[in-house]
C-alpha cells in the first residue's frame, strides 16, 4: 500500500468562471511541482472542463468531472453524459454528498455511474459518508455498507483496482467540525473490510481511499498519514491556490 500514489483532488464546486479558472490554473501549474508519487487533479465546473483540457499540463496535473448522467447520449436536456467528457476528463465524481442530499441523487444511479464512467474510461471516484443523524444513531457502518455495495454492484474484480472510493463525512463537509484522524481510519477499515468481502483482501488493499471534509493544509498532514488513506478530496481548500499547493507538497512528503 506504501507503493501507491497519493492522490489530492481539488473540488472546485461552482465556483470560478471561464476566465478566473483559466487563470487560476495557470498560476497553478506554474507553481505546482511534477511528482512521481502524487498525482493532483482538479474538478471545476463541467462548463470549463473543454477549455481547461487544452491548457492543462498533464504531467502536472489531471481532470476531474465534478458530476456526470449514466446514459451515454440521448434526449435527455440540460444534462452532459460520461461518453462526451471521455478524453478531456480522468476522472468523475460520483454520489458526492452534495449530490446526494441536495439533489436527491439514489444509490441506484451512482451504480449506473460507475458503470458509465468504466465504460468511457474514466476513474470513478465513488463518496460515501454518513449525515450527523446517521452517526449519532451509531449507523456509520451501516451507511458506508449500503452506498459501496449499491455503488459497486456492476462492478467486476477485473475493473475495482480502476475505482477510488472517498470517505468524506456529510457532517465534516464545509462545517470546519472536522473528523479526527482516529475517526477517518476507523471508517476507512469499514471501507476496505466491505471490499474484502466483495473482492478480495488483495483487491481491499490495493483500492484508493480518500479522505474528504473540511481538509485544510494544516489537517492535511494528520489526515494523509492515517492508516489506509491514501489521498485527500479537497474543497474550500483547493480554491486558495497556496494552500492547494501545501496540501500536494503534504502529501509527496508523506511516506
Amino acid at each position: 500500500m506504501s507503493q501507491k500514489k497519493k492522490l489530492i483532488i481539488g473540488n472546485w464546486k461552482m465556483n470560478l468562471n471561464t476566465h478566473d479558472a483559466s487563470l487560476y490554473l495557470h498560476k497553478l501549474q506554474e507553481a505546482l511541482q511534477a511528482r512521481r508519487d502524487v498525482e493532483v487533479v482538479v474538478a471545476p465546473t463541467t462548463l470549463t472542463l473543454q477549455s481547461m483540457s487544452l491548457q492543462i499540463n498533464r504531467r502536472k496535473l489531471k481532470l476531474a468531472a465534478q458530476n456526470f448522467y449514466w446514459r451515454d447520449f440521448g434526449a435527455y436536456t440540460g444534462e452532459v453524459s460520461a461518453t462526451q467528457l471521455r478524453g478531456i476528463v480522468e476522472y468523475g465524481l460520483i454520489g458526492h454528498s452534495e449530490r446526494r442530499h441536495v439533489f436527491g441523487e439514489r444509490n441506484s444511479e451512482m451504480r449506473h455511474k460507475v458503470q458509465a464512467a468504466l465504460r468511457n474510461d474514466i476513474r470513478p471516484v465513488l463518496c460515501v459518508g454518513e449525515t450527523i443523524h446517521e452517526r449519532t444513531a451509531g449507523e456509520t457502518n451501516a451507511v458506508i455498507h449500503d452506498q459501496l455495495v449499491a455503488g459497486l454492484a456492476n462492478v467486476t474484480s477485473d475493473e475495482i483496482a480502476k475505482v477510488v472510493v472517498a470517505y468524506e463525512p456529510v457532517w465534516a463537509i464545509g462545517t470546519g467540525n472536522n473528523a479526527t484522524p482516529k475517526d477517518v481510519a476507523a471508517a476507512i477499515r469499514a471501507v476496505r473490510s466491505n471490499i474484502a468481502h466483495m473482492y478480495g483482501k488483495t483487491a481491499s488493499e490495493d483500492v484508493q481511499v480518500l479522505y474528504g471534509g473540511s481538509v485544510t493544509s494544516s489537517s492535511a498532514a494528520d489526515y494523509l498519514a492515517t492508516p489506509g488513506v491514501d489521498g485527500l478530496l479537497v474543497g474550500g481548500a483547493s480554491l486558495k491556490l497556496h494552500e492547494f499547493i501545501d496540501i500536494a507538497e503534504k502529501a509527496h512528503n508523506e511516506k
